[in-house]
């Protein structure tokens, strides 16, 4: 799946509704499930879900906007394996929540998280590896407050493990671009752009939770 075409970075308005939706998942899911039980999601589980759900999208985008432009060796590796565990993560979240909440505005993130992988591409691996650092430091917290809200809710304990799972793997990914992007503080330039990558990232979840 590619988040933009390959022609240009140059994407028209019409171009980014017809982006493909990644990871589908068949058959039942385990929202449907407990639907079919009559235990439905409760409203604020499902507002929980779909940032995770746009913001799993917007981290596919991420590496696929670094494999882009990059083409350092151990970078290209490094968005390539961390792709995959993002597609998968993708999945594990689409299999909990159905189609009809996901965002409306899908086509946004996706071009947002493009946008957050090729940019510092362009200006290599330190800016790339920081920028990482900074999306999975607030993922590693937006995951933390929706595991311990679940802590309530023992019906949703396989939703819990679930997230818990994503979560490590989100912890392992910052610490890796951490060592990766080596010792010494980024410069202000860099600091300035991490901080708006965190404020963005907070920004969308708060949008998310209604659209």
């Amino acid at each position: 799946m590619h988040c933009l075409g390959q022609e240009s970075l140059t994407v028209p308005r019409s171009t980014l509704t017809a982006l493909p939706d990644a990871g589908r998942v068949p058959g039942a899911s385990p929202a449907s499930a407990l639907q079919a039980a009559g235990q439905h999601l409760p409203a604020w589980v499902l507002a929980d879900l779909r940032t995770d759900h746009a913001g799993e999208v917007g981290a596919v985008c991420i590496y696929q906007g670094v494999l882009r432009l990059a083409r350092d060796p151990a970078l290209r590796a490094f968005a390539q394996h961390h792709l995959a565990t993002e597609q998968r993560h993708l999945s594990q979240i689409e299999a909990w929540l159905p189609p009809a909440h996901h965002s409306r505005l899908l086509p946004l993130w996706r071009l947002a998280g493009f946008l957050t992988g090729a940019l510092p591409a362009l200006l290599g691996p330190r800016a790339v590896y920081a920028t990482i650092e900074a999306v999975e430091t607030f993922v590693d917290l937006h995951y933390d407050e929706q595991i311990r809200a679940l802590s309530s809710q023992p019906a949703l304990d396989a939703l819990r493990q679930t997230l818990q799972d994503c979560q490590a793997d989100e912890v392992a990914h910052r610490n890796e671009a951490a060592d990766a992007r080596g010792p010494g503080k980024p410069g202000l330039a860099l600091r300035a752009w991490c901080a708006l990558v965190s404020t963005g990232s907070r920004s969308a979840v708060a949008v998310c939770r209604h659209f």
